[in-house]
């Protein structure tokens, strides 16, 4: 992936092994969960987000993109516990994370083509879900999650600024949190859960994250055409 201007050797040896790290704990903890080894994958998913968060430092990336890959840590650590208050709190650590990526899309994006259709189809599809599961969910979390769907589709739907490969890991997290909450609401999901879940959900770390350092490594004009003309006289 080109990100602009290229690395002095020893980052780019670091960017280059902190990226081949990420692919190996990502394989560990799929493989974890394919093979039926759940144990593992506790043990290697405060790792995940951990890595890309270095990698992203490593290759320059602006400071809200390291914020965003360090609250998914954090939301990825506290959900390794299984109670209502460490999962509220993952999802709040979640949701600081996709607040930065919406900083993130407004400063380095433009609006897409015919947003407004594009907008009312993920509002669409964020009532009709939310609407599907309310029933399923325990009382205690129903206003959080539709809280927290509406932010997380908002960011979703800002990914759309950064261009194809960054929208689809905002669609890619929105599956992977509603395959979450199915099961939450005791749906049916496909199985295994856990790794459908992990791989969309890394996936669109990924994509979000390296659209964000593709972003900000492109030049972008910071002044209007009459701005770059010299005074008269000059």
């Amino acid at each position: 992936m080109s990100t602009g201007t290229p690395l002095p050797p020893r980052r780019a040896l670091a960017a280059r092994l902190l990226l081949g790290a990420f692919a190996v704990v990502v394989a560990l903890d799929l493989g974890g969960l394919l093979a039926g080894h759940p144990e593992l994958h506790l043990a290697v998913k405060p790792l995940l987000l951990s890595v890309l968060a270095a990698w992203a430092a490593v290759r320059g990336g602006p400071p809200l993109l390291i914020a965003a890959a360090v609250f998914g840590w954090g939301g990825d650590t506290l959900l390794r516990f299984e109670d209502d208050t460490a999962f509220l709190l993952g999802m709040g650590s979640f949701a600081v994370g996709h607040v930065c990526y919406l900083f993130l899309f407004a400063r380095y994006g433009s609006a897409p083509r015919r947003a407004l259709p594009l907008g009312a189809a993920y509002a669409a599809a964020l009532v009709l879900l939310v609407a599907l599961l309310w029933p399923g969910l325990p009382a205690g979390l129903r206003l959080p999650v539709a809280a927290y769907s509406l932010l997380l589709t908002a960011m979703a739907f800002g990914a759309l600024r950064l261009g194809a490969a960054t929208a689809v890991g905002g669609l890619l997290f929105l599956l992977s949190d509603a395959l979450i909450a199915m099961d939450i609401a005791e749906w049916n999901t496909p199985a295994p859960h856990d790794f459908w879940v992990m791989s969309t959900y890394l996936a669109a770390q990924y994509l979000l994250v390296t659209g964000v350092l593709r972003a900000a490594a492109t030049p972008r004009a910071e002044a209007a055409p009459d701005q770059l003309r010299p005074p008269v006289g000059a």
